[in-house]
């Protein structure tokens, strides 16, 4: 959703008169039986008994993120967690999934058959070890059920993991990323963050490779995949309104020279003019066939070249 738009998702689920929901507040203590949603452009995270409203660093594009919300609930409450991934583009929560399962949660994921858009699903199927992937119809008789078991014991984490999802959540909570020591976690990558420029660092979470900057902002593989992709297209945009400017200029200057009788001067502005014109039409026909990739996109597509 928009940043600057207010979500109207707590009136919604309040007309079941079921569960009580409203938007969380910074420091508002858990309570049972109640719905705490989160803010446009702020991320919600749990501590030991409250919630967190905070504006840290976008995580693949987007405040509030999910991956930052499950990393800071696993941290909190171990095998007291149950992460759930229902319909959506990309793979946003698939590391925070991971993150659950690390500490000894529960993995839900809706089953992508059933999903509108099955990315987010997809992806975490491939990616976690996911213990239940049900249709949505299913999704809250099951959820009844795992909340009255008893929870095993939290899993053994290393406290090299321990201290990065720390780090990590911290990060989201508005600590600086660089003096909280983000950069010891991760090895330095050719890749600059598309919202900072900051170079990235590669951080692995199992077999699962992501990226995050010194200033926080942080990428699925996938999602960096989007963004970069995304960003050529604004950048072909720019190039191609800088030799449109040129084109005006030169012709602007060459009229000029010509109602001062100046021809040959006038016809070389005019010459370089025509020049950029090709120049640009080039450009544009660049723009036009490129294409913004995603890892989805890509097994779709070899997936027709396939079937064909």
């Amino acid at each position: 959703m928009s940043p600057d738009v207010r979500s109207v998702l707590p009136q919604v689920l309040n007309r079941l008169e079921t569960l009580s929901a409203a938007h969380a507040c910074d420091g508002e203590a858990i309570e049972p039986n109640r719905i705490y949603v989160a803010l446009p452009d702020r991320h919600l995270l749990i501590e030991n008994g409250q919630v967190r409203v905070t504006k840290g660093p976008k995580e693949n594009r987007f405040r509030p993120a999910v991956d930052p919300l499950f990393r800071s609930a696993a941290y909190s409450y171990g095998s007291k967690v149950i992460g759930v991934i229902l319909s959506g583009a990309l793979d946003d929560g698939t590391a925070g999934l991971w993150t659950i399962k690390h500490h000894g949660g529960l993995a839900i994921v809706q089953d992508p058959a059933d999903a509108e858009i099955p990315s987010m699903p997809e992806n975490a199927l491939r990616e976690v070890a996911v213990d239940y992937s049900v249709p949505v119809a299913q999704m809250a008789d099951l959820l009844v059920r795992l909340s009255k078991e008893k929870t095993a014991g939290t899993s053994e984490v290393n406290m090299e993991d321990d201290e990065k999802t720390k780090i990590e959540i911290g990060v989201a909570a508005e600590d600086s990323a660089f003096e909280s020591g983000i950069m010891k976690f991760g090895e330095l990558t050719p890749f600059t963050c598309p919202d900072c420029h900051g170079v990235l660092l590669k951080i692995t979470d199992g077999k699962r490779a992501r990226f995050r900057c010194h200033t926080g902002h942080a990428y699925s593989a996938d999602s960096l995949l989007a963004t970069v992709t995304e960003n050529i297209e604004d950048s072909l945009y720019s190039a191609m309104r800088g030799v449109e400017e040129s084109i005006m200029l030169l012709n602007h200057i060459g009229d000029h020279f010509a109602e001062v009788n100046q021809p040959k001067l006038a016809a070389m502005f005019f010459k370089k003019a025509k020049e950029a014109q090709n120049r640009a039409q080039a450009v544009r026909q660049v723009v036009l066939t490129h294409e913004q990739l995603s890892s989805d996109k890509l097994r779709q597509q070899a997936e027709d070249a396939k079937s064909n």
